[in-house]
Protein backbone atom coordinates (compact mmCIF):
# COMPACT_ATOMS: atom_id res chain seq x y z
CA UNK A 1 0.00 0.00 0.00
CA UNK A 2 1.37 3.40 -0.96
CA UNK A 3 1.35 5.89 1.93
CA UNK A 4 4.43 7.93 1.02
CA UNK A 5 2.41 11.15 0.97
CA UNK A 6 1.83 10.94 4.70
CA UNK A 7 5.42 11.94 5.39
CA UNK A 8 5.29 14.65 2.75
CA UNK A 9 2.21 16.09 4.39
CA UNK A 10 3.84 15.96 7.79
CA UNK A 11 6.89 17.90 6.61
CA UNK A 12 4.62 20.50 5.04
CA UNK A 13 2.52 20.90 8.18
CA UNK A 14 5.43 21.30 10.61
CA UNK A 15 6.61 24.30 8.58
CA UNK A 16 3.55 26.17 9.90
CA UNK A 17 3.95 27.67 13.37
CA UNK A 18 0.81 26.79 15.33
CA UNK A 19 1.94 27.12 18.94
CA UNK A 20 -0.92 27.83 21.33
CA UNK A 21 -0.67 30.35 24.18
CA UNK A 22 -2.49 29.99 27.48
CA UNK A 23 -2.05 33.68 28.30
CA UNK A 24 -4.11 35.28 25.52
CA UNK A 25 -7.56 34.45 26.82
CA UNK A 26 -8.91 34.00 23.28
CA UNK A 27 -10.29 30.97 21.41
CA UNK A 28 -8.28 29.97 19.51
CA UNK A 29 -5.47 31.23 21.67
CA UNK A 30 -3.35 32.19 18.64
CA UNK A 31 -4.41 33.37 15.19
CA UNK A 32 -1.63 31.42 13.48
CA UNK A 33 -3.54 28.18 14.05
CA UNK A 34 -5.86 29.40 11.29
CA UNK A 35 -2.95 29.04 8.83
CA UNK A 36 -2.87 25.26 9.18
CA UNK A 37 -6.65 25.03 9.32
CA UNK A 38 -6.82 26.85 5.99
CA UNK A 39 -4.33 24.42 4.44
CA UNK A 40 -6.35 21.45 5.62
CA UNK A 41 -9.60 22.87 4.28
CA UNK A 42 -8.00 23.48 0.88
CA UNK A 43 -6.51 19.99 0.79
CA UNK A 44 -9.79 18.31 1.71
CA UNK A 45 -11.51 20.14 -1.14
CA UNK A 46 -8.67 19.25 -3.51
CA UNK A 47 -9.13 15.56 -2.60
CA UNK A 48 -12.67 15.80 -3.89
CA UNK A 49 -14.53 15.95 -0.57
CA UNK A 50 -17.77 17.81 -1.39
CA UNK A 51 -18.00 21.24 0.21
CA UNK A 52 -21.22 20.29 1.97
CA UNK A 53 -19.27 17.56 3.79
CA UNK A 54 -16.68 20.02 5.12
CA UNK A 55 -17.53 22.28 8.03
CA UNK A 56 -15.37 25.01 9.53
CA UNK A 57 -16.00 26.76 12.81
CA UNK A 58 -14.39 30.01 11.69
CA UNK A 59 -14.91 31.67 15.07
CA UNK A 60 -13.03 29.05 17.08
CA UNK A 61 -10.90 27.29 14.40
CA UNK A 62 -12.29 23.75 14.34
CA UNK A 63 -12.24 21.72 11.11
CA UNK A 64 -14.89 19.00 10.66
CA UNK A 65 -15.22 16.63 7.72
CA UNK A 66 -17.45 13.75 6.68
CA UNK A 67 -16.44 10.97 4.32
CA UNK A 68 -19.63 9.32 3.12
CA UNK A 69 -19.90 5.56 3.40
CA UNK A 70 -18.81 3.75 0.27
CA UNK A 71 -21.50 2.61 -2.13
CA UNK A 72 -23.43 -0.45 -1.01
CA UNK A 73 -22.27 -0.34 2.62
CA UNK A 74 -24.89 -0.75 5.32
CA UNK A 75 -25.97 2.75 6.32
CA UNK A 76 -26.67 1.67 9.88
CA UNK A 77 -23.00 1.03 10.68
CA UNK A 78 -21.54 3.21 13.43
CA UNK A 79 -19.83 6.40 12.31
CA UNK A 80 -16.14 6.18 13.24
CA UNK A 81 -14.29 9.39 14.07
CA UNK A 82 -10.61 10.37 13.97
CA UNK A 83 -9.30 13.45 15.77
CA UNK A 84 -5.97 15.28 15.91
CA UNK A 85 -4.98 18.71 17.16
CA UNK A 86 -3.38 21.42 15.07
CA UNK A 87 -1.56 23.37 17.77
CA UNK A 88 1.88 22.64 19.17
CA UNK A 89 3.13 23.11 22.70
CA UNK A 90 4.24 26.58 23.79
CA UNK A 91 6.91 24.94 25.97
CA UNK A 92 9.48 25.12 23.15
CA UNK A 93 9.84 27.30 20.03
CA UNK A 94 7.55 26.19 17.21
CA UNK A 95 8.54 28.62 14.45
CA UNK A 96 11.13 28.03 11.72
CA UNK A 97 11.22 24.27 12.27
CA UNK A 98 14.14 22.83 10.30
CA UNK A 99 13.84 19.03 10.39
CA UNK A 100 16.78 16.70 9.92
CA UNK A 101 16.26 13.45 8.02
CA UNK A 102 18.45 10.58 9.21
CA UNK A 103 18.16 7.64 6.85
CA UNK A 104 19.20 4.12 7.88
CA UNK A 105 19.73 5.19 11.50
CA UNK A 106 22.73 3.39 12.98
CA UNK A 107 21.64 3.35 16.63
CA UNK A 108 24.21 5.91 17.75
CA UNK A 109 24.08 9.45 19.10
CA UNK A 110 22.59 12.05 16.76
CA UNK A 111 24.14 15.52 16.84
CA UNK A 112 21.06 17.68 16.35
CA UNK A 113 22.95 20.96 16.35
CA UNK A 114 22.74 23.94 18.66
CA UNK A 115 24.60 21.95 21.30
CA UNK A 116 21.92 19.24 21.57
CA UNK A 117 22.56 15.50 21.20
CA UNK A 118 19.81 12.91 20.82
CA UNK A 119 21.31 9.87 22.50
CA UNK A 120 19.96 6.34 23.07
CA UNK A 121 21.71 6.50 26.46
CA UNK A 122 18.99 8.89 27.63
CA UNK A 123 16.30 8.01 25.08
CA UNK A 124 16.51 4.21 24.73
CA UNK A 125 13.49 3.99 22.39
CA UNK A 126 15.81 5.23 19.64
CA UNK A 127 17.19 1.70 19.40
CA UNK A 128 13.78 0.52 18.16
CA UNK A 129 14.39 2.42 14.93
CA UNK A 130 17.82 1.14 13.93
CA UNK A 131 17.87 0.82 10.15
CA UNK A 132 14.86 3.10 9.68
CA UNK A 133 14.50 6.78 8.82
CA UNK A 134 14.22 9.30 11.65
CA UNK A 135 12.96 12.85 11.43
CA UNK A 136 14.41 15.03 14.18
CA UNK A 137 14.76 18.70 15.09
CA UNK A 138 17.84 20.84 14.59
CA UNK A 139 18.11 21.32 18.34
CA UNK A 140 16.52 24.77 18.38
CA UNK A 141 12.77 24.06 18.12
CA UNK A 142 10.30 21.30 18.76
CA UNK A 143 9.41 19.14 15.76
CA UNK A 144 5.62 19.23 15.84
CA UNK A 145 4.93 15.50 15.61
CA UNK A 146 2.59 16.24 18.51
CA UNK A 147 0.22 16.29 16.79
CA UNK A 148 0.97 17.10 13.17
CA UNK A 149 1.94 13.47 12.67
CA UNK A 150 -1.64 12.60 13.64
CA UNK A 151 -3.00 15.31 11.35
CA UNK A 152 -0.92 14.01 8.42
CA UNK A 153 -1.95 10.40 9.04
CA UNK A 154 -5.66 11.26 9.16
CA UNK A 155 -5.43 13.44 6.05
CA UNK A 156 -3.60 10.67 4.19
CA UNK A 157 -6.26 8.18 5.23
CA UNK A 158 -8.90 10.53 3.85
CA UNK A 159 -6.98 10.89 0.59
CA UNK A 160 -6.77 7.11 0.27
CA UNK A 161 -10.52 6.60 0.54
CA UNK A 162 -11.25 9.50 -1.79
CA UNK A 163 -9.02 7.92 -4.46
CA UNK A 164 -10.16 4.34 -3.79
CA UNK A 165 -13.97 4.42 -3.87
CA UNK A 166 -13.99 0.64 -4.27
CA UNK A 167 -12.71 0.20 -0.71
CA UNK A 168 -15.69 -0.62 1.56
CA UNK A 169 -16.05 1.58 4.63
CA UNK A 170 -18.78 3.09 6.74
CA UNK A 171 -19.19 6.79 7.30
CA UNK A 172 -16.01 8.42 8.62
CA UNK A 173 -15.94 11.61 10.68
CA UNK A 174 -12.83 13.76 11.04
CA UNK A 175 -12.04 16.68 13.34
CA UNK A 176 -8.98 18.88 13.75
CA UNK A 177 -8.94 20.97 16.90
CA UNK A 178 -7.00 23.98 18.24
CA UNK A 179 -5.49 24.58 21.68
CA UNK A 180 -5.21 20.99 22.90
CA UNK A 181 -1.80 21.74 24.36
CA UNK A 182 -3.24 24.30 26.76
CA UNK A 183 -6.14 22.06 27.79
CA UNK A 184 -8.79 23.77 25.66
CA UNK A 185 -9.10 21.43 22.69
CA UNK A 186 -12.70 20.62 23.56
CA UNK A 187 -13.69 24.07 24.80
CA UNK A 188 -15.84 24.73 21.72
CA UNK A 189 -15.98 21.22 20.25
CA UNK A 190 -19.36 20.60 18.61
CA UNK A 191 -20.25 16.95 19.23
CA UNK A 192 -23.32 17.08 17.00
CA UNK A 193 -21.38 18.65 14.14
CA UNK A 194 -18.68 16.00 14.53
CA UNK A 195 -21.35 13.30 14.38
CA UNK A 196 -19.31 10.23 15.29
CA UNK A 197 -20.65 7.37 17.40
CA UNK A 198 -17.15 6.72 18.70
CA UNK A 199 -13.71 7.98 17.79
CA UNK A 200 -9.97 7.75 18.20
CA UNK A 201 -7.63 10.61 19.00
CA UNK A 202 -4.49 9.99 16.95
CA UNK A 203 -2.25 11.70 19.47
CA UNK A 204 -0.25 8.98 21.18
CA UNK A 205 3.40 8.06 21.03
CA UNK A 206 5.26 4.96 19.89
CA UNK A 207 3.72 2.87 17.17
CA UNK A 208 1.41 0.20 18.59
CA UNK A 209 0.28 2.25 21.57
CA UNK A 210 -3.41 2.34 22.41
CA UNK A 211 -4.56 3.99 25.62
CA UNK A 212 -7.93 4.00 27.29
CA UNK A 213 -6.84 5.07 30.77
CA UNK A 214 -5.74 8.54 31.79
CA UNK A 215 -5.36 10.55 34.95
CA UNK A 216 -8.16 12.10 36.89
CA UNK A 217 -6.87 15.65 37.09
CA UNK A 218 -7.32 18.69 39.28
CA UNK A 219 -5.47 21.93 39.92
CA UNK A 220 -4.95 23.58 43.28
CA UNK A 221 -4.14 27.23 43.90
CA UNK A 222 -2.97 27.77 47.46
CA UNK A 223 -2.67 31.32 48.72
CA UNK A 224 -0.73 32.00 51.91
CA UNK A 225 -1.29 35.40 53.52
CA UNK A 226 1.30 36.38 56.11
CA UNK A 227 2.24 39.65 57.80
CA UNK A 228 5.14 41.81 56.73
CA UNK A 229 6.89 44.22 59.05
CA UNK A 230 10.37 45.71 59.09
CA UNK A 231 12.79 42.84 59.81
CA UNK A 232 14.50 44.91 62.46
CA UNK A 233 11.26 45.03 64.41
CA UNK A 234 9.89 41.60 63.39
CA UNK A 235 10.04 39.74 66.71
CA UNK A 236 6.61 38.32 67.51
CA UNK A 237 5.01 40.22 64.64
CA UNK A 238 6.26 38.98 61.26
CA UNK A 239 4.60 36.03 59.55
CA UNK A 240 6.71 35.16 56.51
CA UNK A 241 4.34 33.65 53.94
CA UNK A 242 7.26 32.18 51.97
CA UNK A 243 8.36 30.16 54.98
CA UNK A 244 4.78 29.02 55.64
CA UNK A 245 4.51 27.91 52.01
CA UNK A 246 7.63 25.79 52.47
CA UNK A 247 5.94 24.05 55.39
CA UNK A 248 2.93 23.18 53.24
CA UNK A 249 5.03 21.60 50.53
CA UNK A 250 7.18 19.77 53.08
CA UNK A 251 4.10 17.81 54.22
CA UNK A 252 3.78 16.19 50.78
CA UNK A 253 5.98 13.05 50.68
CA UNK A 254 8.76 12.93 48.11
CA UNK A 255 7.32 9.55 47.05
CA UNK A 256 4.27 11.36 45.65
CA UNK A 257 6.02 13.71 43.23
CA UNK A 258 6.09 13.36 39.40
CA UNK A 259 9.80 12.55 39.44
CA UNK A 260 9.30 9.56 41.77
CA UNK A 261 6.11 8.04 40.32
CA UNK A 262 5.24 6.03 37.21
CA UNK A 263 2.60 3.78 35.60
CA UNK A 264 -0.66 4.15 37.57
CA UNK A 265 0.88 6.07 40.47
CA UNK A 266 -0.55 9.52 41.09
CA UNK A 267 1.23 12.63 42.31
CA UNK A 268 1.19 16.21 43.56
CA UNK A 269 3.20 18.56 41.34
CA UNK A 270 4.21 21.99 42.59
CA UNK A 271 4.89 23.66 39.25
CA UNK A 272 4.83 27.33 40.22
CA UNK A 273 5.40 29.37 43.37
CA UNK A 274 5.79 33.10 43.68
CA UNK A 275 5.45 35.55 46.48
CA UNK A 276 6.80 37.90 49.08
CA UNK A 277 6.89 37.90 52.86
CA UNK A 278 3.33 39.23 52.80
CA UNK A 279 1.73 36.82 50.31
CA UNK A 280 2.72 33.64 48.46
CA UNK A 281 0.80 31.74 45.80
CA UNK A 282 1.50 28.05 45.09
CA UNK A 283 0.11 26.14 42.11
CA UNK A 284 -0.21 22.37 42.11
CA UNK A 285 -1.35 19.68 39.71
CA UNK A 286 -3.11 16.78 41.41
CA UNK A 287 -3.24 13.50 39.48
CA UNK A 288 -4.37 9.90 40.03
CA UNK A 289 -5.84 7.15 37.86
CA UNK A 290 -7.93 5.83 40.74
CA UNK A 291 -10.94 8.01 41.55
CA UNK A 292 -10.91 7.13 45.25
CA UNK A 293 -7.23 8.04 45.56
CA UNK A 294 -7.84 11.18 43.50
CA UNK A 295 -10.51 12.39 45.91
CA UNK A 296 -8.24 11.52 48.84
CA UNK A 297 -5.44 13.62 47.38
CA UNK A 298 -7.70 16.65 47.01
CA UNK A 299 -8.89 16.26 50.60
CA UNK A 300 -5.33 15.89 51.80
CA UNK A 301 -4.32 19.22 50.28
CA UNK A 302 -7.14 20.88 52.19
CA UNK A 303 -6.17 19.09 55.42
CA UNK A 304 -2.52 20.11 55.02
CA UNK A 305 -3.49 23.75 54.56
CA UNK A 306 -5.78 23.62 57.61
CA UNK A 307 -3.04 22.05 59.76
CA UNK A 308 -0.38 24.57 58.75
CA UNK A 309 -2.77 27.47 59.34
CA UNK A 310 -3.64 26.09 62.79
CA UNK A 311 0.05 25.63 63.64
CA UNK A 312 0.86 29.20 62.58
CA UNK A 313 -1.59 31.61 64.26
CA UNK A 314 -2.26 34.78 62.30
CA UNK A 315 -1.65 33.08 58.94
CA UNK A 316 -4.57 32.89 56.48
CA UNK A 317 -4.36 30.06 53.95
CA UNK A 318 -6.90 29.33 51.21
CA UNK A 319 -6.94 26.40 48.79
CA UNK A 320 -8.96 26.63 45.56
CA UNK A 321 -9.23 23.18 43.98
CA UNK A 322 -10.90 22.60 40.62
CA UNK A 323 -11.25 19.42 38.57
CA UNK A 324 -9.86 19.44 35.05
CA UNK A 325 -10.70 16.06 33.50
CA UNK A 326 -11.43 12.46 34.46
CA UNK A 327 -10.26 8.95 33.60
CA UNK A 328 -11.99 7.83 30.41
CA UNK A 329 -11.75 4.13 31.31
CA UNK A 330 -15.17 4.35 32.98
CA UNK A 331 -16.68 5.36 29.61
CA UNK A 332 -14.87 2.69 27.58
CA UNK A 333 -14.58 -0.42 29.73
CA UNK A 334 -16.42 -2.73 29.71
CA UNK A 335 -19.39 -1.44 27.71
CA UNK A 336 -17.35 -0.09 24.79
CA UNK A 337 -14.47 -2.55 24.83
CA UNK A 338 -15.21 -3.30 21.16
CA UNK A 339 -13.59 0.05 20.25
CA UNK A 340 -10.28 -1.18 21.65
CA UNK A 341 -10.72 -4.63 20.11
CA UNK A 342 -11.35 -3.11 16.67
CA UNK A 343 -8.12 -1.14 16.85
CA UNK A 344 -6.04 -4.02 18.18
CA UNK A 345 -7.34 -6.35 15.48
CA UNK A 346 -6.54 -3.76 12.80
CA UNK A 347 -3.02 -3.34 14.20
CA UNK A 348 -2.38 -7.07 13.98
CA UNK A 349 -3.66 -7.21 10.39
CA UNK A 350 -1.19 -4.54 9.27
CA UNK A 351 1.74 -5.99 11.21
CA UNK A 352 1.76 -3.72 14.28
CA UNK A 353 2.13 -5.22 17.74
CA UNK A 354 -0.41 -3.50 20.01
CA UNK A 355 0.34 -2.56 23.59
CA UNK A 356 -1.62 -0.61 26.15
CA UNK A 357 -0.25 1.94 28.58
CA UNK A 358 -2.02 4.29 30.97
CA UNK A 359 -1.68 7.91 29.93
CA UNK A 360 0.10 9.94 32.56
CA UNK A 361 -1.80 12.99 31.42
CA UNK A 362 -4.99 13.66 29.51
CA UNK A 363 -6.25 13.89 25.94
CA UNK A 364 -9.11 15.52 24.09
CA UNK A 365 -10.51 12.01 23.92
CA UNK A 366 -10.85 11.82 27.68
CA UNK A 367 -13.12 14.85 27.77
CA UNK A 368 -14.99 13.72 24.66
CA UNK A 369 -15.67 10.37 26.30
CA UNK A 370 -17.55 12.24 29.01
CA UNK A 371 -19.35 14.28 26.33
CA UNK A 372 -20.88 11.10 24.90
CA UNK A 373 -18.26 10.05 22.31
CA UNK A 374 -16.09 7.19 23.65
CA UNK A 375 -12.65 8.08 22.41
CA UNK A 376 -9.44 6.19 23.27
CA UNK A 377 -6.06 7.51 22.19
CA UNK A 378 -3.88 5.72 19.66
CA UNK A 379 -0.32 6.12 18.44
CA UNK A 380 0.81 8.85 16.07
CA UNK A 381 4.44 7.70 16.13
CA UNK A 382 6.36 10.48 17.85
CA UNK A 383 8.64 10.62 20.88
CA UNK A 384 9.92 13.25 23.34
CA UNK A 385 7.11 15.70 22.77
CA UNK A 386 7.22 19.38 23.79
CA UNK A 387 10.94 19.88 23.38
CA UNK A 388 13.96 20.00 21.10
CA UNK A 389 14.58 16.24 21.44
CA UNK A 390 11.32 15.37 19.69
CA UNK A 391 11.53 12.90 16.83
CA UNK A 392 9.39 10.59 14.72
CA UNK A 393 10.11 7.62 12.46
CA UNK A 394 9.04 7.91 8.82
CA UNK A 395 8.10 4.25 8.64
CA UNK A 396 5.84 4.73 11.67
CA UNK A 397 3.99 7.60 10.01
CA UNK A 398 3.37 5.49 6.95
CA UNK A 399 2.36 2.38 8.89
CA UNK A 400 -0.02 4.32 11.16
CA UNK A 401 -1.69 5.77 8.07
CA UNK A 402 -2.21 2.18 6.93
CA UNK A 403 -3.62 1.39 10.39
CA UNK A 404 -6.22 4.17 10.21
CA UNK A 405 -7.34 2.91 6.81
CA UNK A 406 -7.65 -0.59 8.23
CA UNK A 407 -9.65 0.57 11.26
CA UNK A 408 -12.12 2.35 8.99
CA UNK A 409 -12.49 -0.53 6.52
CA UNK A 410 -15.49 -2.80 6.75
CA UNK A 411 -14.36 -6.10 8.29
Amino acid sequence: MSTEKATERFLRYIAVDTASDENTGTSPSTKKQYDLAGMLLDELKAMGVPEEDISFDSEHCYVYCRLKASEGVDGTLPKIGFIAHMDTSPEAPGACVSPKIIENYDGRDIDLGNGKVLSPEFFPDLKLYTGQTLITTDGSTLLGADDKAGVAEIMSMAAFFMTHPEEPHGEIRIAFTPDEEIGEGNKHFDVSRFGANYAYTVDGGRIGEISYENFNAASAVITVNGRNVHPGDAYGKMINSLRIAEKIDALIPDSERPETTRDHEGFFHLFEMSGTCEKTVMRYLIRDHDMKLFEEKKSRIEDICAKVMADNPGTVITAEISDTYYNMISKIMPDNAFIIERCESAMKRVGITPFSEPIRGGTDGATLSFMGVPCPNICSGGHNYHGVYEYVCRESIEKITELLIEIARCR
